[in-house]
C-alpha cells in the first residue's frame, strides 16, 4: 500500500513539474547563454493573424538567425482547434499554464519578449505591424540594451 501511494505521489509531482518544463528550460538556457525568451501564443489552425505571423516573421530566415545567434530562445504556446492538430495532453496543460501566467486575456496572436527571469520586456498584441527585418532588429536592440 505504501508503494502504491508513493508511486501516485511521484506521478502527480512529475505532472506538476512538467507543466512549466519548456519555460524553465528556456529560462536556464537563456541565463546560461545570455539570451532572451520569445513566447508566442497562437492558434495555428484557426487564427489568420497567427498563421501570417508564423509565415512572414517566425518562419523567416532573419528570425531563425535570432535562434542560431543565441539572441532568443523561442517557445510557441499553440492552441489548435482541429482534431487532427491536437497536442499531447502534457503540452496542452503546459500551454494552458503559460497562458494563465502570461496571457490571461486570451489574445491571439500574443508575443512576449522575456528576460531569463521571465520578466516581460516587450509585448505585441495581434499581428505585429512591422516586417520580419524590423521585428528582428527590435529584438536585437532590446537584447543589446539589456544587462544580462
Amino acid at each position: 500500500m505504501k508503494t502504491i501511494f508513493s508511486a501516485i505521489l511521484m506521478v502527480v509531482f512529475a505532472m506538476g513539474i512538467h507543466a512549466q518544463n519548456r519555460l524553465e528550460n528556456a529560462k536556464k538556457q537563456a541565463s546560461d547563454n545570455k539570451e532572451l525568451i520569445l513566447l508566442n501564443f497562437s492558434g495555428s489552425d484557426w487564427c489568420i493573424p497567427c498563421i501570417k505571423l508564423h509565415k512572414n516573421i517566425i518562419g523567416s530566415d532573419e528570425f531563425k538567425k535570432l535562434e542560431t545567434d543565441n539572441v532568443v530562445v523561442y517557445i510557441n504556446a499553440d492552441f489548435p482547434r482541429n482534431k487532427k492538430n491536437q497536442l499531447s495532453p502534457e503540452l496542452k496543460k503546459e500551454n494552458a499554464s503559460l497562458a494563465d501566467q502570461y496571457n490571461p486575456k486570451g489574445i491571439f496572436p500574443y508575443t512576449i519578449l522575456l528576460n531569463s527571469d521571465g520578466k516581460i520586456l516587450k509585448s505585441w498584441e495581434g499581428l505585429p505591424s512591422e516586417n520580419a527585418t524590423v521585428f528582428v532588429r527590435e529584438i536585437r536592440d532590446i537584447k543589446d540594451n539589456q544587462k544580462l
